[in-house]
């Protein structure tokens, strides 16, 4: 039996990870900031499938809490097989607008955090032979649209040479570009929703096999929907400047009100 580690395993993306692994018979070490309900998650998955699942409970904004990750990691006599690099969040507001304590914590989280904890689980895992990560990115890496775009770029630019120096190693690793997905995500940034069409929206659990299936076979990139693959397809494909004037209004359009 393999164990994944999850951050931001409570809601959303991550908790829809923590669902099928659990399902398939994987161990889990489930990370996040809030005991209380990475305890209650952890029961209940023990509970349901009966696989162990221990608590972790850390802020991947603060060094200490990157440390603490990086070390269960490196553990070798309890080794992970698996790391999803899932933790993230949304700053409501355009650039200049958002306190720039803020743009950094999103910085630390998104960047910082995801570099430290590959590497940490990279070097365990190519000890080993064999090993998986998957670094939780966003279709807006594709897009100019601000720190969360940039920063989602990174992430899959990094992901990507990482898997490159790896190749042969037995690790893999990819990026995971999803949609909009109906989480917790969005009301956590007070980003409103009601203006968002209806295609739009993805189901997680749908996004989790698909990536899922994408990892075992070898891709370092996964964008997990026909919809997406095409408009990210028409985006490539298009003047960097129309595209950025048409992400910027569409943006103000289904954006917070």
């Amino acid at each position: 039996m393999t164990t994944a580690l999850i951050t931001g395993s409570t809601a959303g993306i991550g908790a829809a990870f923590a669902r099928r692994l659990a399902a398939d018979g994987h161990d889990l070490v489930l990370v996040a900031r809030d005991t209380a309900r990475l305890r209650e998650q952890a029961t209940e998955l023990h509970d349901r499938h009966g696989i162990e699942a221990e608590v972790l409970t850390a802020d991947l904004a603060q060094d200490a809490g990157i440390e603490a990750v990086a070390t269960r990691l490196g553990d070798r006599r309890n080794p992970v097989d698996l790391l999803i690099n899932n933790a993230g969040f949304a700053n409501r507001g355009r650039y200049l607008d958002v306190p720039m304590a803020d743009e950094l914590r999103m910085v630390k989280v998104h960047i910082e955090a995801v570099l430290r904890l590959t590497s940490a689980a990279s070097e365990a895992m190519r000890e080993r032979g064999r090993g998986g990560i998957v670094n939780v990115a966003s279709v807006a890496a594709f897009v100019p649209r601000g720190t969360y775009g940039a920063s989602k770029a990174w992430v899959v630019q990094f992901t990507q040479g990482a898997a490159q120096v790896l190749a042969g190693s037995g690790v893999r690793l990819m990026a995971l570009a999803p949609g909009l997905v109906r989480t917790e995500f969005h009301e956590r940034a007070g980003l409103g929703t009601d203006n968002i069409p209806g295609w739009m929206w993805l189901d997680a659990d749908k996004l989790v096999a698909a990536a899922l299936a994408d990892l075992a076979r070898g891709k370092t990139l996964s964008i997990p929907d026909p919809r997406y693959k095409t408009l990210m397809g028409l985006a490539k494909m298009a003047p960097r400047g129309l595209v950025g004037g048409i992400t910027s209004r569409t943006g103000r359009r289904y954006g917070p009100r």
